[in-house]
Parts: C-alpha cells; structure tokens; sequence
C-alpha cells in the first residue's frame, strides 16, 4: 500500500479468453411489419412474433405469441434489434428473453432483407445479447450468466442460436 492505496496486482502474462457452452436455438415466427415510419433516429418497424419454438440441451418449448421486435433502422443500414417475448418449456415453466442486437449487411442484401426476400445468412451480420428471466428454479443458470447469440432472418421466421458465455 502506497499512501493509502493498495498497490495494482500485476495481470497474468496469458488470460484465456471465456469460451461458450451452447444453450439454445429459437425459430421464432415473425408477422407482417409495422411501418411506424421515420423517427430521428431512423426508421421504426415492429414485426410481431407470432410464436415458435426452442430447442436446446435439456431445455425445450415453444414461443408464445405476443411479443415483437421494436427496430430502428438507422440511415447507414444498421438495424438496432429490441424483441421482447416470452418461451414456454413443455414442463410449463416460462421464460422472459429480451434480445437486444444488430443486424446490417451490404445495401442491396439489406433492401432484400427489409422487404421480406430470402438471403445468404452468411452475407448478413446479425449478433444478439439475450437476457432471461425466469423463476424456475431449474432454469436460473439462464439468469446468472452472459449470453451471446447468431442469427438469421428468413422470410417468415428469425432463427438464433445462443452460448452462455463461461
């Protein structure tokens, strides 16, 4: 301790970097968007989610309907993802997922992607930073820990794969 302050613990020479652990994949089906229209910070759309399901290890269910996805495409391309909705495993117990993320591609693929045409998931940058809420006991690892997820939109329905970060 140098005048009142603890002296600064020098790092490790190598930190190893958090792997993943795979959790799930949803197939959430989307409806027709809401054109809001343009807003300051750009153009707001809310695509429905009209169900689906989800699949992981030990961990199975569907999507409830109800909840929906507030974007703001920006005008450089970029769409800011905000879906809220709700999971039901085939146990009963639900779960809340809010997946916030972005998604932008080359102009041309991203006018075929608004519109509703089908695209190469590969040409598309679409990450997501899901968090859970649930009170099953069972499922609270979902609750303690960071995820990350991959996605893809298709015509009629958003696939995302999520890790736990570990």
């Amino acid at each position: 301790m140098t005048d009142g302050m603890p002296l600064a613990v020098a790092p490790s020479a190598v930190v190893d970097p958090p792997s993943l652990a795979f959790v799930l994949a949803l197939h959430v089906r989307v409806g027709t968007p809401l054109e809001v229209g343009e807003l300051p910070e750009g153009r707001r759309r809310i695509i429905p989610i009209i169900g689906g399901t989800f699949e992981g290890p030990g961990l199975k269910g569907t999507i409830l309907p109800g909840g929906a996805d507030w974007q703001i495409l920006r005008s450089d391309g970029v769409a800011h993802i905000d879906a809220r909705y709700t999971l039901q495993t085939d146990a009963g117990q639900l779960i809340y997922i809010r997946n916030s993320g972005v998604r932008h591609a080359p102009p041309d693929v991203m006018r075929r992607l608004v519109a509703g045409e089908a695209v190469n998931p590969q040409l598309v940058y679409f990450r997501t930073a899901p968090t859970f809420e649930t009170s099953a006991p069972e499922l609270k690892e979902l609750t303690r820990a960071l995820h990350i997820g991959s996605g893809e939109r298709h015509p009629s329905e958003v696939v995302i794969r999520i890790w736990r970060l570990t």
